[in-house]
């Protein structure tokens, strides 16, 4: 029973900073279109 409980923690951090890390990429992808279509209305 501890060997399952152990498993799940360390499988819920693993998946607890890859979700950081998508999130992080989607922002940097949002931020890199914003700037693309604020360059595009000023050109």
């Amino acid at each position: 029973m501890q060997l399952i409980q152990t498993g799940y923690s360390g499988m819920t951090l693993l998946v607890d900073l890859n979700r950081d890390r998508l999130y992080t990429l989607g922002m940097v992808g949002m931020a890199l279109a914003g700037g693309y279509w604020i360059a595009s209305l000023i050109h």
